[in-house]
């Protein structure tokens, strides 16, 4: 039985803590998950619907939330962590590299903007080595199903975190409580469902006594999307739910009411309907020998029967209310409104910069926190690589989140140029990669050497370089 004594360096008592807020946050997260892959609840029935109306009911969710979530990720590309002194790192490169972190990255920011936080693990790479005999270190992109960490409150530094997965193949789970200067593993006492973690104290066995590491910080690095302060952080359309649930009920009462329009309610007056007793109830019910359909050809015999149906519903309401729920989802998450044209036709570069304008300010803020994250990764990592150096101090490049035509981007370059800006930093404005903006000063240096050792040791007389007293006389003649 683990040991539930409540303090921060009892591994026990953390893993039982925190694996419980796995389990008490799961249900939020399976929430938004539902709203980013575009099945929210169902818009509410009326008492006594038929169960053959869920089916229509499916057909009314239309997934906004999903394209709030990715209008941002689309725009966060992190290009690379440079030196302290802002030029290229290779080792930050190669492990970059190592860890396909140019894709990787883009799963956590995914899982931040759909699910409030995204983690990255860094540990001892199973096959690579670094020069000094070292595993190479091994980033990868974590779950908040399967990933939390607690916070010290004094400092809110990152203070202890828990990754608890299952195993598929042995029917077990595992869990690892992560300390900065040692690991704790564990394995649940029986088998169980992947679905459902048990977080009771008989639940869990120990397998080690502690392994110690010298990554001197917690290994699972947090990437919290935009928490308020003492807030707990929210997708990136947490705000616009509400108005989702909203337009999803829209689009199901305008789907009624059209398909009622293209099969008209019909009606029947004057007509005497026959009436028989049900044996097995002993109730009084009515024939209806009125069925609709297209091959059906009604009649009767009453003198005075009257048919007609009702007059179609129009749906210019339904389709203004829709746009107007959409444009107020859009702007209250600060998403550009072009993702949702409307009557945007033929507008300018710089109407699109202006309704661009709160969407690029949001990036840049995500850029600002996840960036910090990056540097925390990359310094565990040269720990792991057993290098001395603290990229927190170093600077993490990403590509601009607006959108410029390459031909706008030219434009600014050769005017960068022409007022002295240096070539290197003028590619990190065009969004080069630190190894790019290498190669690119490498060329640059070559193809000027190159120049130089062409020119002739001694050149021909010319007006440019006569004396000054030869180019007096000549022009005296």
């Amino acid at each position: 039985m683990l040991d539930e004594t409540p303090e921060l360096d009892n591994p026990d008592y953390m893993l039982l803590r925190l694996g419980r807020k796995l389990r008490k946050r799961a249900g939020v997260l399976d929430e938004w998950w539902r709203y980013y892959r575009g099945r929210p609840p169902l818009p509410m029935l009326p008492k006594n619907a038929e169960a053959a109306f869920l089916e229509f009911q499916r057909k009314a969710r239309t997934n906004f939330c999903g394209v709030i979530a990715n209008s941002t990720v689309h725009r966060l590309r992190a290009l690379g962590v440079t030196g302290r002194d802002g030029e290229p790192d290779a080792n930050a490169a190669r492990w970059w590299q190592l860890n396909r972190l140019d894709s990787r990255q883009k799963l956590v920011w995914r899982v931040a903007m759909a699910q409030s936080v995204g983690y990255m693990l860094v540990g001892e790479h199973p096959t690579r080595t670094e020069d000094n005999g070292r595993p190479s270190p091994l980033i990868t992109a974590e779950h908040p199903r399967e990933a939390i960490v607690e916070r010290d409150p004094a400092t809110g530094e990152p203070y202890v975190g828990v990754r608890a997965i299952h195993d598929d193949v042995d029917g077990h789970g595992y869990a690892w409580v992560l300390y900065d200067d040692v690991t704790y593993a564990y394995r649940t006492a029986e088998r169980c469902t992947p679905t459902r973690l048990p977080w009771g104290p008989d639940s869990w066995v120990p397998l080690d006594d502690g392994v110690p590491h010298d990554l001197d910080g917690v290994p699972l690095v947090e990437f919290a999307r935009m928490p308020d302060l003492g807030e707990d952080p929210e997708p990136e359309f947490a705000v616009a739910m509400d108005i989702q649930d909203r337009v999803n009920l829209g689009v199901l009462n305008r789907m009624s009411a059209s398909r009622y329009s293209g099969f008209r309610q019909k009606w029947v007056k004057g007509h005497r309907f026959a009436k028989r007793t049900d044996p097995a109830t002993g109730l009084t019910v009515v024939e209806q020998p009125f069925v609709p359909g297209p091959n059906s050809v009604w009649a009767s015999e009453g003198e005075n029967t009257q048919f007609g149906q009702l007059d179609a519903t129009d749906l210019s309401g339904f389709l203004k209310e829709h746009a107007s729920d959409v444009r107020d989802m859009l702007i209250i998450s600060q998403t550009p409104a072009y993702y949702y044209a409307g009557d945007l036709v033929n507008i300018s570069a710089d109407t699109v910069a202006a309704l661009d304008l709160l969407h690029v300010a949001k990036c840049r803020e995500h850029t600002a926190a996840f960036g910090e994250g990056l540097e925390e990764v990359m310094t565990l990592a040269a720990r792991q690589a057993g290098v001395d150096d603290d990229y927190t101090e170093a600077s993490v490049r990403w590509a601009r989140p607006e959108y410029l035509s390459p031909a706008v981007r030219a434009d600014a370059a050769t005017k960068l140029k022409s007022i002295g800006y240096p070539l290197d930093v003028i590619a990190e404005d065009l969004d080069e990669t630190p190894e790019r903006v290498r190669r690119i000063n490498a060329s640059a240096a070559a193809a000027a050497l190159l120049g130089a050792s062409l020119l002739p040791a001694n050149p021909a007389p010319t007006a440019g370089n006569l004396p000054d007293d030869d180019q007096g006389a000549t022009g005296g003649e």
